[in-house]
């Protein structure tokens, strides 16, 4: 049976679309498994001059799409939802909000326990933070607690000043970074799949796996995001966070505990054994694209908003190592990128080949020796796994053949699992941070990820280099062929 959590929410930049599209409709979700019930109200800020009954119908188109499990449950859960026009720049704005949210504590009794949501521009969380103290807006009784948005600043100098200002106010165990990827079902499904399982944790390590490969492949183009975009690029947008919290979890040694701490300590742990590279490892050891004019498409750079010189990366493939005991010379192989052939996000673990292959003869050609043992792990749009083993062709003589033990999930309980958002959010309301990113976390993929931003930021790169729907730059297959690999997912040609 659910546990009802008690809080009283103030979302900061409530009219936005990640408010519309995301956050109500994941709180009506845990409205409707009782995680959310009585004790609960959100009081949302934006600039926009907006009654509390146009945020409750704003709050209820959100959730249209979603099936009630009892009559009259949408507009109950609005009911709950409150609004004031606010400047956050402002500090007599923040003396408004402190006595709105008294009222609404009282109200519905939340006990002193408040949630601060910023969905807003990155350059108003250190003001925000600072007026959330300065004006009294926090309790002495309940819980006091932070989410926000990425991204968390541009580089490790820029995050550095902001976690220093968000330090003023909060305490780091009371912010809560949000990373939607690492609320999606598979990923966090590796911890189980590693420490779940003596077969994968035995061999989970440089005796027995080769690479690992982790691709964040997405067919859409930059549609109405140029213009943060094209300040961002993919380094930044996709690989910093994304890609570094998922390597983080494929690193990491096993946890004293499935405890949010001890899992933060081993993650960190393994992003400090992360190599950070000099400048010419570093152009060696990365792939930049940028997509072309396809078909049907328009080049990154005739989008928009978009400079017709730009020289924003759209795609990112690199190579990675730990320099610990357990990943000595083992690569991890990583790749994202806009227009590619599908959307997809999957994991690929290769393991070595047998030493010897006794099944070889002289008549038999290289596709038919043994294949290397493949863990994939399905992260979107499928979820599941799969291993590939060797197994004996069937029929006359003694070929071999490699076949795939597959699980997926079915759409059943696809259905059931929660959507990311929903999932972090209630962990935030738990004050669980397992799925979120600590600030040791980020400042070590900062430091790794300036060295190859100062770099590209001084050179000139071949744009664009990528058709739309490939799989990026021929640099990138070339990446891993210079050390004898290629990628496990590949186009049918």
């Amino acid at each position: 049976m659910a546990t009802e959590n008690i809080a009283l929410i103030t979302l900061f930049g409530a009219a936005g679309d990640l408010a519309h599209r995301k956050l109500y409709p994941s709180l009506f979700k845990l409205y409707q498994k009782g995680y959310l019930a009585d004790h609960f109200a959100l009081l949302g800020t934006s600039r926009r001059e907006k009654s509390d009954e146009e945020f409750q119908a704003l709050v209820a188109d959100s959730i249209k799409d979603i099936k009630e499990t009892k009559a009259g449950e949408a507009a109950a859960f609005a009911k709950h939802f409150f609004y004031q026009a606010h400047d956050v720049t402002k500090p007599e704005h923040y003396d408004v909000l402190k006595d709105r949210l008294a009222e609404l504590d009282q109200q519905f009794v939340t006990k002193g326990n408040r949630l601060f949501y910023m969905s807003v521009a990155p350059q108003f969380f250190g003001v925000i933070a600072m007026n959330i103290k300065k004006q009294g807006l926090l309790t002495d009784e309940g819980y006091n607690r932070l989410i926000m948005e990425k991204p968390f600043g541009r580089d490790f100098a820029s995050a550095k000043e902001l976690n220093d200002e968000l330090s003023q106010t909060f305490e780091e165990n009371q912010i809560f970074r949000i990373d939607h990827y690492l609320g999606k079902e598979m990923v966090q499904n590796i911890q189980a799949l590693r420490f779940g399982n003596t077969i994968i944790e035995s061999l989970w390590n440089n005796r027995y796996i080769d690479n690992i490969q982790v691709t964040l492949s997405e067919k859409l183009g930059v549609e109405e995001r140029a213009g943060y975009y094209d300040n961002s690029g993919a380094l930044r947008d996709m690989v910093q966070n994304h890609i570094m919290q998922v390597v983080a979890q494929l690193a990491m040694e096993q946890p004293v505990s499935f405890t949010d701490s001890d899992v933060r300590v081993e993650k960190i742990k393994a992003l400090r054994s992360l190599r950070v590279y000099t400048p010419s490892e570093a152009a060696s050891n990365f792939v930049r694209g940028q997509y072309d004019a396809g078909a049907d498409t328009p080049a990154y750079r005739d989008a928009d908003g978009v400079p017709a010189d730009s020289a924003t990366e759209t795609f990112v493939a690199a190579k990675l190592l730990f320099d610990n005991y357990r990943w000595s010379g083992v690569p991890f192989y990583v790749r994202t990128g806009k227009k590619l052939a599908d959307k997809f996000t999957r994991i690929d673990v290769v393991f070595k080949k047998p030493l010897i292959d006794i099944f070889a003869n002289p008549r038999m050609t290289s596709d038919q020796s043994l294949k290397s043992n493949v863990l994939t792990i399905y992260v979107e749009p499928e979820s599941g796994f799969a291993l590939r083993v060797n197994a004996k062709s069937t029929g006359q003589g003694f070929k071999t053949e490699p076949v795939d033990l597959k699980f997926l999930q079915s759409a059943a309980e696809k259905k059931e699992a929660p959507e990311p958002y929903e999932r972090l959010f209630h962990d935030a309301l738990e004050g669980n941070h397992t799925n979120f990113a600590s600030w040791a976390e980020i400042a070590y993929s900062w430091k790794f990820v300036d060295v190859v931003r100062k770099l590209w930021d001084i050179e000139e790169p071949q744009f664009p280099n990528y058709a739309p729907g490939s799989m990026g730059p021929a640099a990138s297959d070339e990446l891993l062929a210079r050390d004898g690999r290629a990628w496990i997912y590949k186009l049918n040609k």
